[in-house]
């Protein structure tokens, strides 16, 4: 806004514009394939195996949902489980996990009757539960979308010329 229109504003006694802060653009597939790649690194050689079992696998889901992210068939509340899994729910869990002293996190109990390792394994058991539920809802609705394909080519060329072989001899 010009100055002058600004000392018009306030002659007129009319409020100031708020200033919106600006949003920073979502994450790229890359960016977000780099998150999880970067936990991967993280855990190389200071996780148990099981842990890093479960990484991999969400890592895995998340590596084929990432390229599905800007179709129609993932709802965006879908879409942004995927994009938080993989930017913070993931990393956050596991550098947790990682600050703490190795004999403290697998042998202590700490809540519920669960040392920190079995309470980290349940937490990415449901991350990779939820991914899971949302890579084969999105299969399930591309599948459908198949099928309604066959069944309108059917249905077009049902009587066509073009399917009955001809009988001239």
């Amino acid at each position: 806004m010009s100055w002058w229109s600004e000392l018009g504003r306030k002659l007129r006694g009319e409020p100031e514009a708020p200033v919106l802060p600006e949003l920073p653009p979502p994450p790229t597939g890359e960016e977000i394939l780099g998150s999880v790649e970067a936990v991967r690194t993280r855990i190389a050689g200071r996780v148990p195996p099981s842990i890093a079992a479960r990484v991999d696998r969400i890592a895995q889901i998340v590596g084929v949902m990432v390229p599905r992210l800007d179709r129609p068939s993932l709802g965006s509340q879908q879409a942004h489980t995927v994009v938080a899994t993989a930017t913070s729910y993931l990393p956050e869990a596991v550098d947790a996990y990682l600050r703490l002293p190795r004999d403290f996190a697998d042998r202590r109990v700490v809540a519920n009757g669960k040392t920190s390792l079995m309470l980290l394994v349940d937490q990415l058991d449901l991350l990779s539960a939820t991914l899971m539920k949302i890579s084969d809802a999105v299969s399930r609705q591309d599948a459908n979308a198949l099928i309604a394909h066959g069944a309108f080519l059917e249905e077009k060329f049902k009587g066509s010329s073009l399917n009955t072989p001809s009988t001239e001899a």
